[in-house]
């Protein structure tokens, strides 16, 4: 039990401290007016919509370049209109930007009591200002190595910045956080509510535009009602670019007091010339009414109700409502007639191609009668969705027959045009390269035998020389078996090689023919 207690007293607890968190929680609302960001920023002659702009500042389609990466540039942009709400949420996206190691001097944003000049002393605004600037400082003029350092600078009007120590004896808060040359724009959350001053930072390292941490927070922080936002920058003998590409700013409301809009209110000047205005136009209606009664006396008269015929009244227009409505519900009634005629033809139809096929052979089918009827038996035919497959089926073969009707065809074809050509030119085709054995050897045979006729005819020359026969003695003159064998062999291999050659030169003039 008492640790159910003890759970019960721990809810409650969260429940009040989280209905007074969301209690605390301000309403916003987006304010045009006072706000700028791509696309379509500048409009075609370099104006932004309720904004004003000056010094070296320069107002494109996608971003305002306060200063440019030049040597003694200033320049601001202002709102044209103070502001009408307490409480604000200023959100700046921007680019410091440059090629060298540090940068200068750099930016500024300002709520103020009157607008700044566009060439002023600190960060290219007025000195002396009433309200606040947050200042995001990027040279180090004290030489203390603390920038680029983001500080937060009130001031009441009679104090001078104070450049020589970055003015850090005049800041409220501040934070060191390096916002040039960065991947991803920079941005910055400055937000006032209720007395207290809280700025966020986005280093740009990350495309998230959720990353912000926090610089700085101050209270009791009581600044100027109606005041102007605006954002400076200057550069010094070191020169960076300062683009701001977005300055959404949206009021906060205390939950509960959310003022109600309210209707454009005109001053009493306008409305004088409005109504004076109006009665000229009254005066000169009248006047012509006159001329034309002169010019046309025959003309009927219509009283001041004559254009009453051009309006309808409340029960006419009620009376017309009802017309239109009956007419869509007689529209949709004839539709439905329409449609259960329908119904009822088929129905019609069904009924007469069932009693037609009653006579015929089939399967019977019995359908259900009113009671003490007998049943009626119909013939279970084929259905349309069986016949639509037998003709697909039908389809199918077709075209499959036609294709191998196609396939012979083209074989056929094939094989004629090759039998033609090779009836044509029968040598069209590479023979390969080989001998005739048979023949070799009948033309081997023909010429050993004649080296037997030569030889037997030299030996009989031989044997009828004097000194000499088939016994006689030696012969120094007559032929070995070793010479006549190698002589034999020389032959056989000259013929060989030349009968080789031959059918060589033949094989390769077939391949022209």
């Amino acid at each position: 039990m008492a640790v159910q207690v003890k759970w019960l007293s721990c809810s409650l607890f969260l429940t009040v401290i989280i209905s007074q968190i969301i209690a605390e929680v301000p309403h916003k609302r987006f304010e045009y007016k006072y706000s700028f960001k791509p696309p379509y920023l500048a409009q075609k002659d370099g104006s932004v919509p309720f904004w004003e702009y000056g010094g070296n500042a320069i107002a494109s389609a996608e971003n305002v370049r306060i200063a440019p990466s030049l040597r003694s540039q200033k320049g601001a942009i202002w709102t044209k209109t103070p502001t009408n709400f307490d409480w604000w949420e200023v959100d700046i996206v921007f680019r410091i930007t440059g090629r060298g190691r540090i940068g200068a001097d750099g930016l500024a944003f300002w709520y103020t009591q009157n607008k700044g000049a566009y060439d002023g002393n600190v960060f290219g605004s007025s000195d002396k200002w009433v309200g606040l600037g947050v200042i995001f400082d990027s040279f180090d003029n004290d030489n203390k190595h603390n920038n680029p350092y983001i500080m937060a600078v009130l001031n009441d009007g009679s104090r001078e910045f104070d450049h020589q120590n970055d003015g850090s004896t005049q800041a409220l808060a501040g934070c060191l956080r390096d916002f040039r040359n960065k991947p991803f724009p920079t941005r910055a959350r400055i937000e006032y509510y209720r007395n207290t001053l809280t700025v966020l930072f986005h280093s740009g390292m990350t495309a998230s535009d959720q990353e912000y941490e926090m610089c700085l927070r101050a209270e009791n922080v009581h600044l100027p009602k109606n005041g102007y936002f605006g954002v400076s920058a200057a550069t010094g003998g070191l020169a960076d670019d300062h683009d701001v590409l977005h300055f959404l700013t949206s009021s906060l409301h205390v939950p509960g007091q959310m003022p109600l809009p309210q209707a454009p209110q005109v001053n009493e000047e306008d409305q004088r010339k409005l109504t004076q205005e109006y009665a000229d136009y009254q005066r000169k209606l009248e006047q012509q009414k006159e001329v034309y009664r002169k010019e046309h006396p025959d003309a009927p008269i219509k009283d001041k109700d004559e254009f009453e015929e051009w309006f309808e009244s409340d029960n006419q227009r009620e009376l017309r409502q009802i017309f239109q409505g009956q007419s869509q519900m007689f529209e949709v009634t004839r539709e439905l007639n329409r449609k259960l005629d329908e119904i009822i033809g088929r129905q019609e139809r069904t009924l007469s191609l069932m009693s037609s096929l009653q006579g015929g052979g089939g399967v019977p089918v019995v359908t259900q009668q009113q009671p003490g009827q007998p049943p009626v038996q119909m013939i279970d035919t084929i259905r349309r969705h069986e016949v639509d497959a037998v003709l697909q089926n039908q389809n199918s073969i077709l075209s499959t027959a036609r294709d191998l009707v196609a396939f012979v065809t083209d074989v056929r074809t094939r094989t004629d045009t090759i039998i033609s050509n090779q009836a044509r030119q029968p040598t069209a085709q590479v023979q390969s390269v080989g001998y005739d054995m048979t023949s070799l050897v009948n033309e081997m045979r023909d010429g050993l035998n004649t080296v037997k006729r030569d030889v037997a005819a030299a030996s009989a020359k031989l044997g009828s020389m004097p000194g000499g026969g088939p016994t006689g003695g030696s012969c120094p003159t007559c032929l070995t078996t070793t010479t006549f064998v190698v002589f034999g062999l020389v032959q056989l291999t000259l013929l060989v090689g030349y009968f080789m050659y031959r059918d060589s030169k033949q094989a390769q003039a077939k391949k022209f023919f």
